[in-house]
């Protein structure tokens, strides 16, 4: 039997902590955006816009959780 978790499942168990990061991260980019003029994004708007760019960044979560078991695996 083979133990090897693919990486879209762990893609899929990532993807909530991936989108809440990228969400964070989007903020945080907004109100750094204010420093040259930029209107601030909402929190509402970065959480919509994280949507689905939460599933690259889930991906490649799972790359590199992959990579680790493997790693550890040998």
């Amino acid at each position: 039997m083979n133990d090897r978790w693919p990486v879209w499942k762990l893609a899929l168990m990532l993807y909530v902590f991936a989108a809440g990061a990228v969400a964070i991260n989007l903020f945080m980019l907004g109100l750094l955006g204010q420093a040259i003029g930029l209107p601030a994004l909402s929190p509402e708007m970065t959480v919509l816009v994280s949507i689905p760019l939460g599933i690259p960044a889930a991906w490649a979560s799972g790359l590199w959780a992959r990579h680790l078991m493997d790693q550890a695996a040998s």
